[in-house]
């Protein structure tokens, strides 16, 4: 079965055409994998340089309310569908630009089986390939507000875990929920161990890179983002326009929200960086994502050195003063105040690093910032 939708390719290689004046396809035609069935052997792989990994969208790819993918693929010329019938959804190519874009669902568990289905998959050629995360997420209030881009340097699983329900724990205890190398939420003396998949670190000097780049983007405002983020009167960073910074991202499958979780996420992230990161962001699938790709870079079908994740506050990850966590929580839910704000801005932060891994390419081919 040979899916490639092939006037997509054509379309494609037009475009190179005409935007370089031929010296792109002279020099690099694109390979025609409408042979390959998916996940089958491929004689000529299509070459990856980026691949922009989103979460989950809203309803179709395009013209209608975006959610994660959507900006990416109108803007980026994302035209070129593959079929990935192994996966969530299929994936969109720029056989110009070779760029990557795919959404792997919902969840760790789908974020996982996606990543490592793409990177198993021999149609493509990801050895030199970076990979961008971007998504939205809950933002810490007491770091940042919604529509902020936050640079993660460590990405911390939060599942992997004992728990006792909050009613019946010890007095002492501020929480229930602590990790499996302790005796209770009180006690540090058990070291983190990285090797058990709850704590990933970015690409030090990579990370320092993105954010450098794209640290002095002035990120547009909004009416209705102002109007929600002046509720919060007692954390003045919620208060302010949005900016990029960094800040660490806790995956865990649960939806939580309120206070008290808040202050376990951020002593949670405290533990397992060793009080080197500050937790800012929360969303479900970045350690899956990571799960895989420290896997494939194992075997040479992926470099773990050139991952970053970028999240985007959608919403807050407690309410303001004066409202109880289940009624912000469950009005959250019928639309985040800041969505369209963090869609946008995921992609305005993420273009400038796109841009110069793809202006000069012949700078990072071989050596990562």
């Amino acid at each position: 079965m040979h899916f490639l939708n092939r006037a997509a390719v054509i379309a494609g290689a037009c475009l190179a055409l005409c935007l370089s004046g031929g010296a792109a396809l002279a020099e690099a035609p694109v390979p025609d994998i409408s042979a390959c069935d998916p996940g089958a052997p491929c004689a000529t792989p299509l070459p990856v340089k980026v691949v922009v990994v989103s979460l989950f969208e809203i309803g179709k790819d395009e013209g209608d309310t975006a959610g994660e993918f959507q900006l990416w693929k109108e803007r980026r010329g994302l035209t070129m569908r593959i079929p990935f019938p192994q996966s969530f959804h299929d994936l969109y190519y720029n056989p110009e630009t070779q760029v990557l874009g795919m959404v792997t669902g919902i969840g760790t568990a789908r974020s996982t089986a996606a990543t490592m289905a793409l990177g198993l998959d021999p149609r493509f050629d990801l050895s030199k390939a970076y990979w961008l995360v971007a998504g939205i997420a809950g933002i810490d209030p007491e770091d940042a507000s919604i529509g902020s881009v936050a640079w993660a340097r460590y990405v911390v699983d939060g599942d992997l875990a004992h728990e006792i329900d909050a009613r019946e724990i010890p007095a002492d205890w501020k929480f229930g929920y602590f990790p499996r190398q302790t005796k209770g939420p009180n006690d540090m003396s058990g070291k983190p161990d990285p090797s058990g998949g709850e704590m990933f670190q970015i690409n030090p000097s990579l990370e320092k890179w993105a954010f450098d780049l794209t640290k002095g983007i002035e990120l547009p405002d909004s009416e209705e983002i102002a109007q929600e983020r002046a509720k919060f009167t007692e954390t003045p960073p919620a208060q302010e326009p949005p900016f990029v910074l960094e800040g660490e991202q806790l995956s865990a499958m649960t939806f939580w929200h309120g206070k008290l979780m808040t202050d376990w996420a951020n002593s949670w992230v405290r533990y397992w960086t060793s009080g080197r990161g500050d937790f800012v962001t929360s969303a479900m699938e970045d350690t899956g994502v990571l799960t895989s790709l420290t896997y494939l870079d194992k075997i040479g079908r992926a470099d773990r050195d050139r991952v970053l994740v970028m999240r985007a506050g959608s919403n807050y990850t407690m309410p303001p003063p004066g409202v109880d966590a289940a009624t912000y929580l469950l009005r959250e839910n019928e639309g985040y105040a800041g969505l369209e704000a963090a869609v946008e801005n995921l992609y305005t932060v993420g273009s400038v690093v796109v841009d110069e891994l793809l202006g000069h390419w012949d700078k990072y081919e071989d050596a990562t910032p």
